[in-house]
């Protein structure tokens, strides 16, 4: 027993390697584990008490132990029986799908990427590219929702600036939770996506396991008072106007409600912009009658170092405004015990329209598109005071009509939109869709309705239909 082992020296440091491993992983690991937990529980301690709805404890769950409750729920057990039943398989293997979905659905939030990272980008980006203006009320209307309900935005979806724009309104409040599309699902987006408590959603996926699992995480979500926000539209408008809300993760919600628990609150977000980013490529889409954004990484590359250029020369100049407005909330309990997801959905769809900001650049596409004659500078002023005046929106966007505008006009003449002659400004050859495309967000506000050379959206006519619909940038 004493007697001495002769070992390759390889052999011996394979043998210390393993032991140092064990060691770790049984004793250094969990002790750093601890340590570095119990800091975090303190910075997001602190952290809760500056923000006006703290970080709910089920945002702060391990992803590990998430994922767990998840598939061992209830009604996740019974809908991976009825899959194995349904298709042939043996139920462990119907659990591991569902095991599966569950780690790509819930994210692994961090306190810290979100408000020391996320919310400082999203800040200093939404600056940089616009003007950025709120609507007078936003802060009252959240301050005025009871701590204890989940509180939900309900939100159009023009760009994929929409979720900067939201995320920095946010950021005072709280945290907020995004589902996103198969978009982002690529290293290391996603995992930065996921960091910042956002959820992936599989667009083309109907089967009953895969629904079940998502519908009892958003449901666990709400339950647990997870400010979430949703875009009910189900994707990118492709014409500029609102479309009716699909009502997918809508009725995710309504189903996980009990009458007498904790409430939901749902405030209506409409946003419009000056230019969209995306607009030519929606535009193109629609065109086509497709949703295939033919949008290539080395155009959007292209397009972030020429704004790099600029900034450094100090000659870019921002796309104009963005303007966020929230509308009156709407209460889940005012529903009553059984609420109907169809008026739920119109109820939303319906304030977000009313709510939606007047800006100068639609304001202007709609004056020149309905006008049979060219518009001089004063002539299309008095068009936009007109529209002001009729929208019926609460409209304290615009500082000075005229500077905006001229500001406006000049914005739509570098982009080939419109045209000045000895007259006035008239629209430009092949200017035409793009004018539409930013008229239409605030036809439903004016008299007449939208203009003729609007097309519709190819996907309304299966709006109302279940779907899971909060995917952006899809």
């Amino acid at each position: 027993m004493t007697m001495p082992v002769t070992l390759p020296l390889w052999l011996f440091v394979l043998i210390l390697l393993f032991a140092a491993v064990t060691f770790a992983s049984h004793f250094l690991f969990p002790s750093v584990r601890w340590y570095l937990r119990r800091r975090l529980e303190r910075a997001v301690g602190r952290l809760n008490s500056r923000l006006k709805r703290p970080i709910e404890p089920f945002k702060l769950a391990r992803r590990n132990d998430m994922i767990q409750r998840l598939v061992y729920d209830p009604d996740v057990t019974q809908a991976i029986v009825d899959y194995a039943a349904r298709n042939n398989v043996r139920e462990d293997v119907a659990f591991e799908n569902a095991r599966k979905y569950a780690r790509e659905i819930v994210p692994s939030f961090s306190a810290f990427a979100y408000f020391s990272f996320g919310t400082r980008v999203a800040n200093w980006l939404a600056n940089l590219l616009y003007d950025v203006r709120t609507g007078p009320h936003n802060a009252a209307i959240v301050d005025g929702i009871e701590q204890d309900a989940t509180l939900i935005y309900i939100m159009n979806h023009r760009s994929n600036m929409d979720y900067v724009l939201v995320t920095t309104l946010a950021a005072q409040s709280s945290a907020l939770s995004y589902a996103v599309g198969e978009w982002a699902r690529v290293w290391p987006l996603s995992r930065l996506i996921k960091a910042m408590g956002a959820y992936f959603i599989r667009r083309r996926s109907r089967g009953g396991l895969y629904r079940t699992v998502l519908a009892r995480y958003v449901q666990m979500a709400t339950t647990g008072g997870v400010t979430q926000a949703i875009f009910p539209e189900g994707g990118l408008t492709l014409n500029g106007t609102v479309r009716p809300a699909k009502l997918g993760l809508l009725s995710y919600v309504v189903e996980g409600w009990k009458p007498g628990g904790r409430d939901v609150v749902f405030v209506p977000v409409a946003i419009n912009y000056d230019r969209v980013l995306e607009d030519r490529v929606l535009i193109g889409a629609g065109a086509r009658g497709d949703r295939r954004f033919r949008a290539s990484k080395r155009m959007v590359l292209r397009s972030a170092l020429r704004i790099i250029w600029q900034r450094m020369r100090g000659r870019f100049r921002r796309y104009g405004t963005a303007a966020v407005v929230f509308a009156q909330p709407v209460r889940l309990s005012d529903y009553g015990d059984a609420p109907q997801l169809a008026d739920l959905g119109r109820d939303l769809m319906g304030r977000i329209k009313s709510a939606m900001p007047l800006l100068c650049v639609p304001m202007v596409a709609r004056a020149l598109l309905r006008s049979g004659a060219p518009l001089n500078d004063g002539a299309l002023v008095g068009e936009l005071h007109s529209m002001q005046q009729s929208g019926g929106a609460d409209i304290p966007l615009i500082d000075d009509i005229e500077a905006e505008t001229a500001r406006a006009c000049a914005t739509l003449m570098a982009r080939g939109a419109i045209a000045k002659g000895a007259e006035g400004w008239t629209v430009a050859e092949g200017g035409a869709p793009l004018l539409a495309y930013y008229a239409a967000s605030i036809a439903h506000l004016l008299p007449g309705g939208a203009p003729e050379t609007v097309q519709a959206d190819p996907s309304e006519d299966a709006a109302l239909a279940p779907d899971i619909s909060a995917p952006a940038g899809s």
